[in-house]
């Protein structure tokens, strides 16, 4: 056999083996999307760490920290914004993302309503759907092309975009429930 035994043990588990030479064999395999692993272990902890008992519903963090008025949001915000990192990472289209957004400001506006609100945010489980969004569109391999010219460019922009209008929606619900108790003149 040409090259040796070293190149005859390298081809014994290749299909066709025994008719591919060393200088016809198959192109490598493109480098796999880059793992949703942290976007799903957060969407976890986020919104169904415990599941309540004969029920299929589960709370997560964000449920307990979005008691806090105002701070509850941002901190969900930043802490939910590693999904967003993550599907730029893995360079979902920019609709995709928007989308994820709207699920962050809907969640967000759902947590200002007191009391019932609470419930709502914790019944939308943001976080869950932005990572089935996330993993469905890198599984149909709806992705944009890594040569894609500006892509990662307008993708920070959206992702900045969306943080800073959440972050401002907190800021606004902060002085306004500051101005209520009169603690802001």
């Amino acid at each position: 056999m040409r090259g040796g035994p070293a190149v005859a043990r390298e081809r014994r588990g290749t299909p066709y083996a025994d008719q591919m030479s060393s200088r016809h064999r198959r192109a490598p395999e493109p480098a796999p999307a880059a793992s949703t692993t942290s976007s799903r272990l957060l969407a976890r902890l986020m919104d169904d760490m415990v599941r309540i008992p004969g029920t299929r519903f589960g709370l997560g963090l964000d449920a307990l920290i979005g008691l806090i008025p105002g701070i509850g949001d941002v901190a969900g915000t930043a802490i939910s914004s590693v999904i967003l990192a993550d599907a730029v990472r893995n360079r979902v289209p920019i609709s995709v993302l928007l989308l994820m957004g709207w699920n962050l400001l809907f969640d967000a506006i759902l947590g200002l309503i007191p009391g019932v609100g609470d419930v709502a945010d914790a019944a939308h489980r943001a976080n869950l759907k932005n990572l089935r969004l996330l993993e469905k569109t890198v599984a149909q391999g709806r992705t944009v092309d890594a040569s894609a010219k500006g892509y990662v460019v307008r993708a920070v922009l959206v992702v900045a975009v969306i943080l800073l209008v959440l972050i401002a929606f907190a800021a606004a619900t902060i002085w306004v429930l500051l101005r209520l108790i009169g603690a802001v003149g």
